[in-house]
């Protein structure tokens, strides 16, 4: 693969019982509940796919409508056909609770006035104190519009197992990169496994590429409009890309396979390696998960800082919601320490709580360890564009991973897009 020099050296509220009195059942179990004035219903929709967290938030739920003496209902959602459907119950028949994303696809909800302003909500339980910078995903002209629930650093996964009976060694850099795909292909294995017939982790692969040859202000101008994209700065980024397609490191037919059929390939030692996030680990049998190991994306330049794509999951309260104040009570309760950690504990998801435990899981410390050592983060691509601007970039990435002889006229046509959304 020739790569040029940049692949070279990588609180807690305590409910007060409203009316004066307090169920036994409630007081008995530690967390004395406000009963809802009204016998509404709290309706929550999720689009959770790791079935033992929505377990988890069903019992979270359950708790919480026996001591606060109401109804807690979840709706679940396949995740990809939640992203269309957030757009349609938003505006008619919104729930009272709905699960999303944090940063620009949360802040094109506030701006049409679809989210609700949480801030007395931050304020009566302390949250900054515990969220830090964590913050700032769910704030917009200094007011909060969100909860952030679990975060995902993406990096490198691959076995243990795989790379000791092979010989293989974690690349750190461009060079060693290179050397470990020649020696993967070697051994029988795909490099790196990729399915972007849900076109996102193409994107995914784009940003850590761009942040680590360009870096995270570049990045972010992208990301905002404000820079082309047939600025030269994207030259080498495209590249490099194009010689690993080339040297075939990725999965073969990549489009027809999702991302988690492509997990699979790494769970079944057809593949090296694979960049997302941990929640590939649902593709590991317990057996298995053991050998999951997490690894940084390798430097591209040495002379840029490490920045990292770490995408944070958030909770919402509809503006449309009828049944507002029992959704407060619900996010509350769900927000606490214990809570949130036994929702966030089976998808492997990085707390964005400073005040949770160490996780049972070694991929969720791994990650926490690892941010400590990362200059900034951005969200990944298409939480941080515009959504519009986003599709037709989720669409272009796969594209030219598939042909990559396109890329000029992918690159005009992305370019085309984002001089009608932003209006230049």
């Amino acid at each position: 693969m020739a790569f040029s020099k940049h692949f070279s050296s990588t609180t807690r509220r305590t409910f007060l019982k409203g009316a004066g009195m307090a169920s036994a059942a409630a007081v008995a179990g530690g967390f004395p509940i406000p009963a809802i004035a009204q016998t509404q219903e709290v309706n929550v929709i999720s689009a959770e796919n790791n079935a033992k967290a929505l377990e988890a938030l069903k019992k979270i739920a359950e708790d919480f409508g026996k001591q606060a003496g109401t109804k807690v209902v979840i709706n679940n959602m396949d995740h990809e056909a939640h992203k269309t459907a957030i757009r349609n119950y938003l505006t008619a028949g919104a729930p009272d609770v709905c699960f999303w994303f944090s940063g620009n696809r949360m802040r094109a909800f506030v701006k049409r006035g679809l989210f609700d302003d949480i801030s007395d909500l931050f304020e009566k339980e302390k949250y900054k104190d515990v969220l830090g910078a964590s913050t700032g995903a769910v704030t917009v002209d200094n007011k909060q519009y969100g909860l952030p629930t679990g975060g995902t650093l993406w990096g490198m996964f691959y076995r243990k197992d795989v790379f000791d009976q092979n010989g293989l060694t974690v690349p750190t850099t461009a060079d060693e990169f290179s050397a470990y795909c020649d020696k993967a292909k070697a051994a029988g294995l795909t490099p790196v496994a990729i399915g972007t017939k849900e076109l996102w982790p193409a994107a995914g692969w784009f940003d850590q590429m761009n942040l680590r040859i360009n870096g995270l202000d570049k990045h972010m101008a992208l990301m905002d409009g404000q820079m082309s994209y047939l600025d030269p700065a994207l030259t080498p980024v495209f590249d490099q890309w194009e010689a690993m397609i080339k040297k075939e490191v990725f999965t073969p037919n990549h489009t027809s396979f999702g991302w988690q059929e492509a997990a699979a390939l790494l769970a079944q030692k057809k593949a090296g390696m694979m960049n997302l996030g941990a929640f590939l680990r649902s593709a590991f049998t317990d057996a298995d998960l053991p050998q999951l190991t997490f690894a940084p994306f390798p430097t591209l330049d040495a002379n840029i800082p490490r920045f990292e794509e770490f995408s944070l999951n958030s909770v919402h309260i509809p503006a449309n919601g009828k049944n507002k104040q029992g959704a407060r009570e619900f996010l509350a309760y769900f927000y606490k320490p214990e809570n949130l950690a036994s929702y966030l504990e089976p998808g492997g998801n990085v707390p964005p709580r400073g005040d949770l435990p160490p996780s049972k899981d070694p991929l969720v410390n791994a990650a926490v360890e690892s941010l400590k050592q990362v200059k900034g983060t951005s969200q990944y691509y298409d939480r941080d564009s515009d959504p519009d601007m986003a599709q037709a970039g989720l669409v272009g990435f796969q594209e030219f991973m598939a042909k990559p002889d396109r890329r000029q006229a992918i690159l005009q046509r992305l370019e085309g897009t984002r001089k009608r959304i932003y209006k230049i």
